[in-house]
């Protein structure tokens, strides 16, 4: 068909669609478009039937023109307006909202435009608010539907807690009398109903301090903690999470602004008081369950002590000691054997020690510390439940412990309890003597009379769980010497005889959890000599036992299993033997400490492999996720310590990785000691350097890898750790750019260009390949684009370094940075009088990808429109070098390197620089 039929067909749909007549218009657009070749002929016919459609109100088919037109022409104005038009008689008002949007930006004065805008805009506002209102009724109806089946209930109960976390959600939940049939849901006895209520409660209280306010008074401070006593694990724990949520909206997690309400909503300390009240009362109380009052003991732990020691208040703590400290230590006291004796689980006591020693440990003054020894020494009656509160204490704040057991008759009432013929009573007093010898130096007393005692229990019982807690408490006492050959406590062979025999107890599944933990402590002391830990891991289902001990419910075990697996992998802190010294010493017959044979770096990397082998890492990662005081900062130091030796080895990184180690060293790299963040951050660095970020950081955790990474590049780490760092950073620089948007917001960029200074050639080049993987993003080449630094001068002084590596580093940040930004193609010339030096050395290098990188970096001052450079660049020794280069013969092994320089001379020719060659190669 002719243009000029195409036309007529067009006009004559023109002509009928003015006058009225849309049939024939739809008819004479639809001959037009079928006959059409011409692209932007089509997209306007398209848009013209689109008009059609929406007189006829046939608005999926006019929504289906205009797309066809906005396709051809994305600014196509008029065929975005009818779209949106069509869109929302759809009903689609996010879409046609989209529309309008973009016809505004093209038209912003359009009256039209601007007035559909808001329009639209208050009336997704409208829909959404109705929506989520009718939303939140419906879910509520379907979950106290006893009839509606199981699965649809489910999703309701889950549909709600999603919808709390989010400010517009839980607002909508909380007006739409949620707090109310949320009370419903709890008064069911259903544990999933009530699981859901209680996360949903959560959610609603974040971050709101308002509503947080609101919801205690609504459902009572009595309320939630006699659901905490639940006997349900997992409703303890989501109440305890519940607590936290509204401590931390109560005491600063709420950043709102509420102008007038202020006063009112502010004063939260009369709620922070009855919750702290209604805690301490959880702890004592025979009516909270065993998980209740662990958790009830967590709340306390981690919101009564100062988080910051330079804060002077202490107040909560004096409190809690005056109002609660009786409960606690009735807590310790407790003897799950005998009758009438307080709900616990394996963990409480161990809890409540933590407690003690955080308070304790909060205290600033000796009159303070003094008042928390009497109040311990005047509970304490001559008793059996008297020795367990010594044992609670001496877990916790020790001095207070240690000091009691110096009292006259308490020792005395040990040895009896010793003699006794019931066998809780021998239990207790054993314990008691175990935990007295902790800390050697301060333990004197018991050391001159703990040993003859626990030797003739060990001698005389035929109980196994009494033999097994003797045998510990000589453990502990025959391990004073630590790893010291020269210091051992025991005759020769007697060390590995107690851990055979440790080994049998632990891999015995007749003898109960809490007996075969013992077993795991007396291994944590006799673990300190080089044949007990050679041994040790030579035995894989001994090994294996204490792994499965460490993944069960009984999370008193961890520190033991952590102290151990820290002697196996020799990763405690050791002391620098000087040479020079141990002369000395031995001409004035001091002692020298000895190192085993058996702990020499050999020994060691056997052992690792063999922790690894049976599966330590996933043993690790379950006992990184404990969810309780009893993970102390202490043990999370010695986790991270025992996952940076097992990450030693590279190849052993991806064993670490499938098993769960990356995301579990991401909370022991971000919280805990010092020493524990550096030496978690560490390991991580090591992973990372080495791994797919999204394998061993899945989801949104690689984001959390940065901040650790980044803080080992502070100039007081070790040139190991800078190095290791800047090796993970550069893997996850080279991942994504929304990585590299994150290390740029972590203020990584100093410290990485820092580096590149630096005299060590191996940081200066792990520094120099980060910033190549850095360099597309746009924050870094601004950096360079600054004037009045030398950043830009370093690279290319670093490309005429002799080092191959490093000359791939920075000639690669060079190529990629002058590629986008053409401005520094000219700031190169000026940074340095050696730059075409420098490049003509690149170009001529024999390291193929040296070579490319140079010319690459020609091909783009060519490309940079300035024809003054180009010119300089032309008239240069770098035409014959390119021409050279780009004549050569392909060569598979060179190809990148030729088609490179080829490029230039196309560009110099386009360019009017050379003349055209007849062919190439």
């Amino acid at each position: 068909m002719s243009i000029c039929i195409l036309h007529d067909l067009k006009d004559e749909g023109n002509k009928h669609f003015q006058a009225g007549d849309i049939d024939k218009a739809i008819e004479c657009y639809t001959k037009a478009i079928k006959e059409c070749k011409d692209k932007n002929t089509l997209a306007v016919i398209h848009r013209n039937r689109s008009a059609c459609y929406l007189k006829k109100e046939n608005y999926a088919s006019a929504a289906s023109d205009a797309s066809k037109a906005i396709d051809i022409d994305a600014a196509d104005i008029k065929a975005l307006y009818r779209r949106c038009q069509a869109l929302e008689k759809l009903g689609k008002l996010d879409m046609a909202f989209k529309d309008v949007q973009r016809c505004a930006t093209l038209e912003p004065k359009n009256k039209t435009f601007l007035e559909t805008l808001r329009r639209l805009g208050a009336e997704i506002q409208l829909k959404t608010t109705f929506s989520t209102d009718s939303r939140v009724q419906n879910m509520f109806d379907i979950l106290l539907n006893e009839e509606m089946e199981k699965d649809k209930r489910e999703k309701a109960a889950n549909n709600l807690i999603v919808l709390s976390r989010e400010d517009a959600g839980a607002e909508r939940i909380f007006q739409n009398n949620g707090v109310p049939l949320l009370l419903n849901m709890i008064e069911t006895g259903k544990p999933e109903m009530i699981l859901a209520a209680i996360r949903t409660l959560s959610g609603m209280c974040t971050g709101h301090k308002a509503r947080a306010m609101a919801i205690i008074h609504m459902v009572g401070v009595d309320k939630m903690c006699s659901i905490m006593a639940i006997d349900n694990e997992e409703i303890a724990l989501a109440t305890c999470n519940l607590f936290q949520c509204i401590n931390d909206s109560l005491t600063g997690g709420d950043s709102r602004e509420y102008g007038k309400e202020e006063a009112l909503v502010l004063d939260a300390s009369k709620d922070l008081k009855t919750i702290l009240l209604s805690l301490l009362e959880m702890v004592a109380s025979k009516k909270v369950s065993g998980h209740g009052r662990d958790q009830a003991l967590n709340l306390l732990t981690k919101n009564v002590p100062r988080k910051d020691r330079k804060d002077k208040n202490n107040s909560r703590t004096l409190f809690t000691i005056d109002q609660g400290l009786k409960k606690i230590l009735k807590v310790c006291g407790q003897v799950p054997e005998l009758p009438d004796q307080l709900p616990l689980t394996e963990n409480t006591q161990l809890i409540a020690s933590v407690l003690l020693n955080k308070l304790y440990d909060d205290l600033t003054c000796d009159p303070e510390r003094n008042n928390f020894r009497d109040v311990c020494d005047e509970y304490i009656k001559y008793t059996l439940h008297a020795v367990n509160v010594i044992s609670g204490l001496l877990q916790g704040p020790f001095d207070v412990g240690n000091a009691l057991v110096g009292h006259q008759g308490i020792m005395e009432m040990m040895v009896a309890l010793c003699g006794s013929e019931r066998e809780v009573d021998q239990m207790v007093a054993v314990e008691a003597l175990i935990h007295s010898s902790t800390k050697m130096s301060r333990a004197s007393f018991i050391i001159t009379n703990g040993v003859s005692l626990l030797k003739d229990i060990y001698k005389k019982t035929t109980n196994e769980r009494i033999k097994i807690r003797a045998l510990v408490g000589l453990c502990k006492l025959g391990s004073a010497g630590g790893d010291d050959y020269s210091l051992r406590q025991f005759a020769e062979g007697s060390t590995e005889k107690l851990a055979k025999q440790c080994r049998k107890w632990l891999c015995n599944p007749q003898i109960d959890t809490k007996t075969r933990k013992w077993a795991i402590e007396g291994l944590a002391y006799l673990s300190n000599d080089a044949d007990v830990k050679d041994d040790f891991v030579e035995d894989e289902l001994a090994l294996k036992a204490m792994f499965e001990l460490a993944k069960s419910r009984d999370k008193t075990i961890l520190y033991a299993v952590a102290c151990t697996l820290v002697n196996c992998t020799n990763c405690y802190d050791k002391k620098e033997i000087i040479p020079e010294l141990v002369q000395l010493a031995k001409f004035s017959k001091q002692h020298v400490p000895e190192q085993h044979p058996k702990d020499k770096k050999d020994f060691i990397e056997k052992r690792v492999k063999r922790l690894l082998k049976a599966g330590v890492t996933s043993a690790l990662a379950v006992m990184v996720k404990a969810d309780s005081s009893i993970l102390t900062d202490q043990t999370k130091e010695m986790l991270a310590r025992v996952f940076l030796a097992l990450s030693e080895d590279a190849r052993d990184r991806g064993t670490i990785v499938a098993q769960g180690g990356g995301k579990a060293l991401i909370p022991l790299a971000l919280e805990g000691t010092d020493t524990g963040k550096v030496k978690a951050s560490h390991a991580l660095a090591k992973i990372a350097a080495v791994s797919n970020p999204e394998i061993a950081f899945p989801g949104e955790r690689m984001y959390e890898v940065v901040r650790p990474l980044v803080s080992l590049l502070h100039t007081d780490r070790e040139g190991i750790q800078n190095f290791e760092a800047l090796k993970g950073l550069t893997n996850l620089a080279g991942y994504s750019e929304k990585l590299r948007k994150k290390i740029v917001k972590e203020k990584a960029l100093p410290d990485i260009e820092n580096y590149m200074f630096e005299e060590q050639d191996q940081i200066r080049q792990a520094a120099t390949e980060c910033m190549c993987n850095l360099v597309t993003c746009k924050e870094v080449q601004d950096r360079y684009l600054e004037d009045g630094n030398d950043k830009m001068k370093l690279l290319v002084l670093l490309c005429g370094e002799d080092d191959d590596k490093l000359q791939i580093a920075a000639g690669g940040a060079l190529a990629m940075i002058t590629a986008a930004q053409k401005k520094l193609c000219t700031k190169l010339t000026r940074v340095t009088p050696q730059w075409l030096e420098i490049l003509q050395r690149l170009c001529l290098h024999t390291n193929p990808n040296i070579q490319h990188r140079g010319i690459v970096i020609v091909y783009n001052m060519l490309n940079s429109d300035d024809n003054e450079l180009a010119k300089k660049l032309i008239e240069s020794e770098m035409l014959e070098i390119l021409s050279v280069i780009g004549k050569a013969a392909d060569n598979p092994k060179r190809q990148e390197v030729i088609d490179a320089a080829r490029a230039c001379l196309v560009k110099a020719m386009d360019l009017d620089l050379i003349k055209p060659f007849t062919k190439f190669g």
